[in-house]
């Protein structure tokens, strides 16, 4: 058992030391590679894993800070929360094209079978894995309503090794600017090497486009991983949801709006609230859930059709400045008015999705996670190092005893003389590392 733990904190130790060395220019299978056969899960865990604790350690150094294990160990806990909610909810064995087009989905571009000038297109977790193994791929989180492109008439010689009775072309599927790596209305990659720029990028519900915070046109609110988000294009080519928004958004201040008109719009909404008639007010909502717990039509109450809620909304006369992108809490989906005209509405802008909560990528992460229940997930590298023989088991070990020892006499000339450690001085540790690993190869293959 302990030559297994010190083996696998070898190889921790490896996927910091690469993520040092290249930064965030990292090709997962090359950190896959270093345990022969790992799973596919490890790909994606320890793929983020060196881009994130490379951006952690760059970010952190460049601010002359300490980096400790905790915070690397900290980071690599959750990633693998991360990857375990969007990853569970897809199938990682099969293609998910026989379902059609999937509700909410994990989906890749690949960049290797459809670069940039080509036509866009998306492939599902399992062909990910088995179709484009070691390709360029641009990972795009979850995209609802798709289906799987993977060896259709888009992918020249590149037939899908998972399922083959596909069409030439799927017509409902949308596609963006992010299928190509861009993303963001400054259609910049992530991670942009050449951004130098603390930020954090938040999907558009509607869109499903990544924007950086700072282009988002409005302040971004606490706690805003339990929030969702509208892009102000979104906002602008939806105009009804602006009446929504003066009621139901979380309350925020727009670029160029004073801290006095915002909080005269959240005032003005919350006073609407109160003074509304509670005929107007109460009773719609009584009636609405009255209705679900009955399991009745949410259109019509004993015959007579419901009323607009949106059209009440707006006779209220709460107005919000239209600009910037606009935070909803959780929760605000289900008070969108369902009434015939409203429906139709929704459906003639391609958002029949919106009043439907189980849309949510929240929705989607939880029933991953759910599905990831039970008994604990077997640690993708004490799983990959089972997989390994003896010999090779042994070469890990010996090969972390001499990195550790060699670590910390390195480490120790810092501490005797009170210098801090440099991502320089890391970055020439490993280069020292590789380069005495290449001699010893090169002797063995001499003396054979």
């Amino acid at each position: 058992m302990a030559d297994h733990v010190n083996a696998r904190l070898y190889l921790r130790e490896v996927s910091v030391s690469v993520a040092v060395a290249s930064r965030s220019k990292v090709k997962v299978p090359s950190c896959a590679n270093l345990a022969g056969t790992c799973n596919e899960r490890l790909f994606y865990t320890a793929g983020r894993l060196l881009v994130s604790t490379s951006r952690l350690l760059s970010a952190k150094m460049s601010e002359e800070q300490t980096v400790s294990l905790v915070d690397v160990l900290q980071e690599d806990e959750e990633l693998e929360e991360e990857a375990s909610a969007v990853l569970a909810g897809s199938d990682s064995d099969h293609c998910s094209y026989p379902q059609g087009y999937v509700k909410r989905q994990a989906l890749y571009a690949c960049n290797t079978c459809t670069p940039k000038g080509g036509q866009a297109a998306g492939v599902c977790l399992a062909c990910s894995y088995k179709c484009h193994e070691g390709h360029n791929l641009f990972e795009l989180y979850t995209k609802r309503n798709f289906r799987c492109d993977c060896g259709n008439a888009k992918f020249t010689d590149a037939p899908c090794k998972l399922f083959h009775d596909k069409d030439d072309i799927n017509s409902l599927n949308k596609y963006s600017h992010n299928f190509f790596g861009e993303y963001c209305i400054c259609r910049r990659p992530y991670p942009d090497p050449e951004d130098q720029v603390e930020d954090e990028m938040i999907q558009c519900v509607l869109c499903e486009d990544w924007l950086h915070g700072r282009h988002l046109g409005s302040e971004v609110p606490d706690c805003v991983e339990l929030q969702e988000m509208i892009c102000e294009s979104c906002m602008n080519t939806n105009v009804f949801l602006w009446s929504y928004a003066a009621h139901l958004a979380v309350p925020g201040q727009a670029a160029g709006e004073s801290e006095a008109e915002s909080e005269a719009g959240a005032s003005g909404a919350a006073a609407s609230s109160l003074s509304a008639p509670a005929d107007q007010a109460d009773e719609p909502s009584r009636k609405r859930c009255r209705r679900e717990d009955e399991g009745e039509d949410d259109g019509e109450d004993d015959g007579e059709p419901a009323a607009c809620r949106l059209t009440q909304l707006q006779a209220a006369g709460v107005k919000r400045v239209q600009a910037g992108a606009v935070f909803w809490p959780s929760g605000w989906r289900s008070k969108l008015c369902r009434c015939d005209a409203c429906q139709a509405r929704l459906a003639e802008a391609g958002l029949s999705f919106l009043p439907d909560e189980s849309d949510t990528v929240l929705a989607y992460e939880t029933k991953g996670k759910r599905q990831e229940g039970g008994a604990p997930a077997p640690d993708p590298l004490m799983s990959a190092l089972d997989n390994l023989n003896r010999v090779q088991q042994l070469e890990i070990i010996h090969g972390y005893n001499d990195m550790k020892s060699e670590l910390k006499d390195f480490l120790q000339r810092f501490a005797t003389e009170g210098k801090v450690v440099t991502s320089d001085d890391i970055r020439q540790f490993f280069e020292l590392q590789q380069s005495r690993k290449r001699r010893q190869v090169d002797g063995r293959f001499h003396c054979a």
